[in-house]
Formats: C-alpha cells, sequence, structure tokens
C-alpha cells in the first residue's frame, strides 16, 4: 500500500479520493470538487490516499499548527474493511506529523478532531462499516482522544452559512495525564480553522462567546 500526497485536482487520484468522500460523508461535510484548488496547493495543508492497487482505499487530511504546537485531522477515510487501511494512515500519519513538528522546532501536545456522535448521527456513511459512527467512535477513543467538554457546532462546508451539529470537538493530547485543555487555545485553534469559511451561523459565533467566557475545558472520555 502506498501512501501519496495530493497536491492538484488534476491528479487523476484526487478524482478518485473526492468520490470517496463523497459515498462516505453528507454534503455539508464535503467542499465542493473545484473548490479543492487552493487547498491542495496551500503547503500547510496535507492531503494524503492510501492506494492499494491502483486504487484509492483511504484518504486522510491534516494540518500542524506550530504557533500553538496542535495538529487537527481534518478526515480520515477507510474505504474497505480487512486491509488494515486505518492502521496505515494512522502510522503515516503520526510520523508526517512527527517531521512537521520537528521542522518547526517544536514538540506537539496533541491533535484535535471532529469526531460524529453515533447518537445523533443518522447518515449511513457509504454502508461502509469501518466508517459506522460507533465502530469509528470506539477506535478512536482506544487510540487515545477525548471529547472536549462543550455543546460543538461548526459551519457547513457546503459555504451556506448553515450550523453543522451532531459531532463532539476531541483532542487527542500527547500527555495521557492530561485532563483539560486551556480555553483560549481552542478558541484560538477555531478561529484560525475556520477562517477559510467567511460565512458562518449565528450558532457558531454563540459558542464561540461562550468558550470566551471559560477558562479551561474538561477532557472527558468518549
Amino acid at each position: 500500500m502506498d501512501y501519496i500526497r495530493i497536491q492538484s485536482i488534476d491528479n487523476p487520484l484526487f478524482a478518485k479520493m473526492h468520490g470517496l468522500m463523497q459515498t462516505v460523508f453528507p454534503p455539508e461535510e464535503v467542499l465542493a470538487y473545484e473548490k479543492w484548488q487552493a487547498p491542495l496547493k496551500d503547503a500547510s495543508i496535507h492531503v494524503y490516499v492510501a492506494v492499494h492497487e491502483g486504487e484509492v482505499v483511504g484518504t486522510t487530511e491534516y494540518r500542524y499548527y506550530p504557533a500553538m504546537k496542535v495538529a487537527m485531522t481534518d478526515f480520515t477515510i477507510v474505504g474497505r474493511p480487512g486491509l488494515g487501511i486505518g492502521r496505515f494512515l494512522l502510522r503515516s500519519r503520526a510520523r508526517d506529523l512527527q517531521r512537521l513538528a520537528e521542522q518547526s522546532g517544536t514538540v506537539s501536545i496533541g491533535m484535535f478532531a471532529e469526531i460524529y456522535d453515533p447518537v445523533q448521527a443518522t447518515y449511513e456513511f457509504g454502508g461502509i462499516y469501518p466508517m459506522n459512527p460507533y465502530v469509528r467512535r470506539e477506535v478512536l477513543s482506544h487510540i487515545g482522544y477525548m471529547r472536549l467538554d462543550f455543546p460543538y457546532v461548526h459551519p457547513s462546508w457546503e459555504e451556506d452559512g448553515s450550523a453543522v451539529s451532531g459531532l463532539n470537538l476531541c483532542f487527542l493530547p500527547a500527555d495521557e495525564d492530561r485532563t483539560e485543555l486551556d480555553a483560549s487555545l481552542v478558541t484560538a485553534f477555531l478561529t484560525q480553522y475556520y477562517s477559510a469559511l467567511p460565512n458562518k451561523p449565528d450558532e457558531w459565533y454563540g459558542m464561540m462567546e461562550q468558550l470566551k467566557g471559560k477558562q479551561t475545558l474538561a477532557l472527558l472520555p468518549l
């Protein structure tokens, strides 16, 4: 299996990757095909595919913020069971993020991820059972992700200004004994991460105002 970076929508592997995203995720979570051109050319955004026998069987996108010493996993897709795709993506991403931290002269304190709440998620995720929200949540809990203790919404990637719920903002701490994060770190991260979406819903602004009134946020089990 090969771990290949995608840096242009003209790469034939990108069409396969985008099709896999459309199969697995609901529309509000998928950026339109042509709007990927700029993000893929952004050196700070890392989009990789797992290629098995010429086919894209998995993909992940992530980034590292040296000033905050945190990473973000934008998404991870395991497109087929029984190939070890999840572990392959996890290990490949971890090595790359370690490289990025070392290049910036920083030590990462952990990685954010938006994780579906299976109780709220009603989408079928393409019928691919490794992507079932119950399965994914348990796997991510085993890896060490924890849930930040606040009600979470994010702006739709359809760029229509609507709020997307049904997810938790989670964090994988490098220090397994960490039990909380500074709320200011979370607000700074979300402000920067969603700066790409200028049309944000009132629910998101309300959530951010509430976060600004907190000192810390507890990390709770998934």
